[in-house]
């Protein structure tokens, strides 16, 4: 079969999936900022679904026409509720499905996720189950549930599915993030890829910082192909710019990011792209996470009546925006105290 995974730029980039925070609304936020190649939504459950509709899934399934490609990202262990899920989704027009076989959650792993490494029959029926849908399927998942070892049977397990795309996030389910990815085994796990499926593409996930991060990866291992980055958007929002210079403290380095062309559009096409970097000085760098914090707010509260989302979570990311700035820590502090949106303008706009 062949899909969008087949048009994608090498290196492609993956905004990851992440629980209570890839939402609709957050989707849109890093594509105003520097949108990636391919956006995931967060892990839904089919079982839930299956016997709770809508309700279950409290709206991780909300889209919009321009967010293309997207990819549902769906979870559980039974089969028979997976292609009854699958074949939602497809009809809610997504452009793939992604399988969860890699959330380290207790939650999770009761029927699902992580717990797929210790099931593989489970998880190559699932996959099976999920392929009647008719769209392309992938797989995120890690090296192994307790020991790095264990990630040659378990990948080769899933190469042998004939997926379109492979997510591996370079830690066990054991390590959760608590250890430095592990990249000495990329080289490996890329030519484990190519002797038993060369046609499914192959993604890093882990510690990745931003584009320019990835991009040093993709040099490093010939024959990776996709590149996901998940916790990394919350150090800098505009991670997925190509050439652009802004102070970040948490990596102790510069950080870039995209090119636009005169009239303020986005470069796209990376493959006839100048291979020398051009860096954009950043002018006024609190102002420009102030007003995309400004564009969150605005997309809170169109999207709230149908998400039914509290405030409260809202608060999570206020560390995105309010950072790398004088007064930065106080301003935060005293937006933890907010109890409505209207409140958040007031103090950021303010200050």
């Amino acid at each position: 079969m062949t899909s969008f995974w087949d048009n994608l730029p090498q290196p492609f980039f993956i905004l990851a999936p992440m629980e209570a925070v890839t939402d609709v609304v957050f989707r849109h936020v890093v594509k105003k900022a520097a949108a990636p190649d391919v956006f995931f939504t967060e892990f839904s459950n089919a079982t839930g679904w299956v016997y709770a509709g809508d309700r279950a899934i409290a709206g991780r399934l909300v889209k919009t026409d321009d967010e293309h490609p997207l990819v549902v990202q769906i979870w559980g262990g039974e089969p028979g509720d997976m292609e009854q899920f699958a074949a939602h989704c497809a009809k809610l027009g997504f452009d793939g499905i992604d399988i969860n076989m890699g959330c380290p959650a207790k939650s999770a792993i009761k029927s699902g996720g992580a717990a797929l490494i210790r099931q593989p029959d489970v998880a190559v029926a699932a996959i099976t189950a999920a392929k009647t849908a008719g769209l392309p399927v992938s797989v995120k998942t890690r090296l192994g549930y307790t020991y790095v070892d264990e990630w040659r049977e378990w990948l080769g397990t899933l190469l042998a599915q004939d997926l379109a795309n492979l997510t591996i996030h370079l830690r066990t389910k054991k390590e959760m993030s608590k250890v430095p990815a592990h990249y000495e085994l990329i080289d490996n796990i890329i030519k484990l890829r190519d002797e038993i499926a060369p046609q499914t593409l192959l993604t890093i996930n882990g510690d990745i910082r931003n584009r320019v991060h990835g991009e040093e990866l993709f040099a490093a291992h010939p024959g990776l192909n996709g590149i996901m980055i998940g916790r990394g958007v919350f150090s800098d929002p505009f991670c997925f710019r190509a050439s652009r210079v802004v102070p970040q403290k948490k990596f102790g380095q510069l950080y870039v990011g995209p090119e636009f062309f005169s009239d303020g559009t986005r470069e796209t096409n990376r493959k006839s792209a100048p291979t020398e970097e051009t860096k954009i000085p950043v002018v006024d760098h609190k102002q420009e996470l102030i007003k995309l914090l400004n564009y969150h707010l605005d997309l809170f509260d169109r999207y709230q009546p149908t998400l039914d989302r509290p405030f409260e979570t809202l608060k999570r990311f206020f560390k995105i925006y309010i950072r790398d700035f004088d007064g930065a820590k106080e301003l935060r502090e005293q937006l933890m105290n907010t109890k409505n949106t209207d409140e958040v303008r007031q103090l950021i706009n303010s200050n």
